[in-house]
């Protein structure tokens, strides 16, 4: 992906620089004007340099939950393993941007290209995977609130973390295995080695699981809206403080889809329109806000959650705030 997207600091046409040079070259033989050559070529694409800043970011935001969730065994439940699934996810992804960068202008050959990319699309596929997973547990938390905290529920959460991390280890491996277009470059898609085909067949995969995330969030609005109902008849609040307790909810849920639409339906929709002719800058453009949403996911899935804030309080100060031990869940913390 790497290969052709040299920078030229110069505004000026390169065959324009070369005919300057030449003329200059041949004034020189008739005066003491010295040859003036044309700027080098940047050797690094400062696009590179974004998604390598962001793949650290990425890493070190995510290595942070990680740890959390592995060394307090406290954070166990169904939650928390598909929280600290995602979190491992976004954390290889991250990785895989920093190895990318640093194979694609040290260590450059077929082999490291392939493994790379692999790499990448294995844990941008699992983080998305995650995030279905969490939204199927959110849904069934509250469809099956009486019957949730039980030894399926368990069973069910290792099963979907089965499943969802095999496709995405065997997504990986497909660029690896021979469907590559090293070979031939007319089936190339926006991000090389991927085939044309082969980013078809994961945007059409993330369209459907888009799809069925928002049906679930419809669903789970729908429960919230009447959990919060009947918080607010039996507690014999005020109308306006079931509608404060609703909006919240419901915005919050807005906030999760909108951030994870906005994100990567860009690169989604280019990856189905886009081969490899076009103009690298917007595979660039489209590509870096979806590496963004393994940013935000700490924050909205993670660090929002009132268990791991204790855990973070614990490690950073060694203590938890009060109005933080105190603080009640509430039918809009979905």
């Amino acid at each position: 992906m790497n290969e052709d997207l040299k920078v030229n600091l110069s505004w000026l046409p390169q065959d324009h620089i070369e005919a300057s040079s030449t003329e200059n070259a041949s004034a020189a033989g008739s005066s003491l004007v010295p040859v003036v050559d044309p700027e080098p070529e940047l050797l690094v694409n400062p696009w590179d340099i974004v998604l390598c800043t962001s793949g650290t970011l990425i890493s070190c935001e995510n290595a942070i939950v990680v740890l959390i969730i592995f060394h307090n065994p406290s954070l166990r439940a169904p939650m928390f393993l598909l929280i600290g699934s995602l979190a491992l996810a976004d954390l290889l992804a991250g990785i895989g941007l920093i190895i990318n960068f640093v194979f694609a202008y040290l260590l450059q050959s077929e082999a490291t290209k392939l493994v790379t990319i692999g790499l990448i699309v294995a844990s941008f596929s699992a983080s998305v995977g995650s995030l279905l997973a969490i939204t199927v547990d959110r849904y069934l938390s509250l469809y099956y609130a009486l019957t949730y905290n039980s030894e399926r529920t368990v069973t069910f959460t290792y099963v979907m973390l089965i499943l969802l991390w095999g496709a995405s280890i065997c997504i990986g491996l497909l660029p690896v295995m021979g469907w590559n277009c090293l070979r031939d470059e007319s089936t190339c898609s926006v991000i090389r080695p991927l085939t044309k085909n082969n980013a078809a067949v994961l945007s059409v995969s993330f369209l459907l699981m888009f799809a069925l995330m928002l049906q679930l969030y419809i669903q789970i609005c729908k429960i919230v809206m009447r959990h919060a109902h009947q918080i607010a008849l039996q507690h014999h609040f005020l109308a306006t403080s079931h509608y404060v307790t609703t909006r919240k909810g419901v915005s919050t849920l807005a906030i999760i889809l909108g951030t994870f639409a906005a994100c990567w339906m860009p690169f989604t929709l280019y990856s189905l329109i886009a081969d490899y002719t076009y103009p690298s800058i917007y595979t660039y453009a489209t590509l870096l806000p979806a590496t963004y949403n393994s940013i935000i996911n700490p924050v909205i899935y993670a660090f929002r959650n009132q268990e791991i804030q204790k855990a973070l309080w614990l490690v950073c100060c060694g203590c938890i705030p009060s109005n933080l031990s105190q603080r009640a869940r509430s039918p809009s913390d979905v």
